[in-house]
């Protein structure tokens, strides 16, 4: 090679950067950040913050997920299983994409083992990398790429719907005890008798629907019953919640400890793996062994305690929902409503439904009486009246007139 060219592609090396004698594409996107890995998604993002770096163990990154990985400031979601692995319509990946977090999947390699905690590392590209040195490759979740997939999916909606229609009736009549009542509850220090109890789920838009029924919560005071993580939404809108319900996975530590009394909600075998939580924490609970979900068992217990409405927010009741939830059927659920239709309001949505604001007319009306109780004021009396002329004066004085 000659002497010029050796120049010319040192020169081009130099403009292209290099990593350990590899030449780097400094068109490719780049993120840098800390590792903050967690194989439990909703645990790992209570401790993120801006700039991390998420790792986590997900398949099919559901859609409150994705929220709140956006709304935790990371800069990129790395992910060792299948974001979207083509079942169903999944927009929990293009959420977080729209978010501007970038997401790589790494479906072939352990980046548990690979990366730790706190660990400075780059991504350029779909390539991970720490102190210039490679070290895994995965596939970037690109918009145009989620658009297309999304479109795909919802042509094809029809076999999960098949599927899973086939899997709830096969179920129903093993769950069967949740139409007849037949559950055993356990005495609570929460008297249901006669009152409104508001049942928070989380689910899509819940924090806003709960937002959107402040007023309800406000002049009826309702029983306040959060679901696992729900009872922590309704800590953030300012209440204290009346019953925590769930398996203990998801709320927080000062939720638990808030005075609220626990349900710990285990399988029908009696198996309650939340239970050693608050056990290690030192709180009173009880456990409530039930085949459904948490939100079905604590709709059931309102029911069957004697509420006389059941108003839930966020509750799971569509196929993509159940599917996000990785549930491969609804019997129980289905059974749930057919048992408590008669008092169940479900408020999902009713942030979208209507949002409170003044209107221009009462406000118009508003001004116009204060403006008549002004001239009121001003003629009844000779001093204000002297002043208001005065005012008058100068006013048409600056305006010419």
């Amino acid at each position: 090679m000659s002497t010029l060219a050796k120049r010319l592609r040192s020169r081009r090396d130099r403009g292209r950067g290099s990593v350990e004698g590899r030449p780097v594409d400094r068109d490719l996107p780049r993120t840098e950040g800390r590792i903050r890995p967690g194989r439990k998604t909703k645990d790992l993002v209570k401790s993120l913050g801006p700039g991390d770096i998420a790792v986590i163990g997900h398949r099919n990154i559901d859609r409150i997920a994705a929220e709140d990985l956006a709304a935790s400031g990371v800069g990129a979601v790395l992910n060792n299983e299948p974001s979207s692995d083509d079942r169903y319509p999944n927009r929990g990946p293009l959420i977080l994409v729209e978010a501007g977090v970038r997401l790589v999947d790494f479906p072939d390699v352990d980046l548990f083992a690979l990366v730790e905690d706190g660990q400075l590392v780059e991504l350029a590209g779909p390539e991970l990398r720490r102190d210039g040195i490679p070290l895994a490759t995965g596939i970037e979740q690109l918009k145009p790429d989620l658009d297309r997939r999304i479109a795909r999916q919802q042509e094809e909606i029809h076999l999960a719907l098949a599927e899973f229609a086939e899997n709830t009736v096969t179920h129903v009549r093993d769950e069967s005890e949740l139409l007849s009542g037949n559950i055993p509850l356990p005495d609570t220090t929460t008297d249901f008798r006669d009152r409104h109890v508001l049942i928070v789920v989380r689910g899509p838009d819940y924090k806003r629907d709960l937002r959107a029924l402040r007023a309800y919560i406000r002049d009826v005071r309702p029983i306040l019953v959060g679901v696992d993580g729900g009872a922590d939404a309704i800590r953030e809108a300012g209440y204290r919640p009346d019953m925590v319900l769930g398996d203990m996975d998801s709320a927080t530590d000062a939720t638990l400890k808030s005075g609220a009394e626990l349900i710990v909600h285990a399988y029908s075998s009696g198996k309650a793996p939340g239970r050693q939580r608050l056990v290690d924490l030192g709180l009173e609970h009880t456990v409530l062994p039930s085949v459904g979900t948490s939100q079905d068992v604590a709709m059931l217990m309102a029911y069957e305690k004697g509420a006389s409405l059941v108003v839930t927010v966020g509750a799971h009741f569509n196929l993509i929902e159940f599917l996000d939830k990785d549930r491969a059927g609804m019997s129980s659920t289905f059974l749930t409503r057919l048992r408590i239709g008669e008092v169940l309001v479900d408020a999902k949505g009713v942030s979208r439904l209507y949002s409170p604001g003044l209107s221009t007319g009462p406000l118009l009306l508003f001004l116009g009486a204060f403006l008549v109780l002004a001239v009121i004021v001003v003629l009844s009396s000779p001093a204000l009246a002297d002043l208001f002329d005065l005012i008058w004066l100068k006013l048409k004085i600056w305006l010419g007139v």
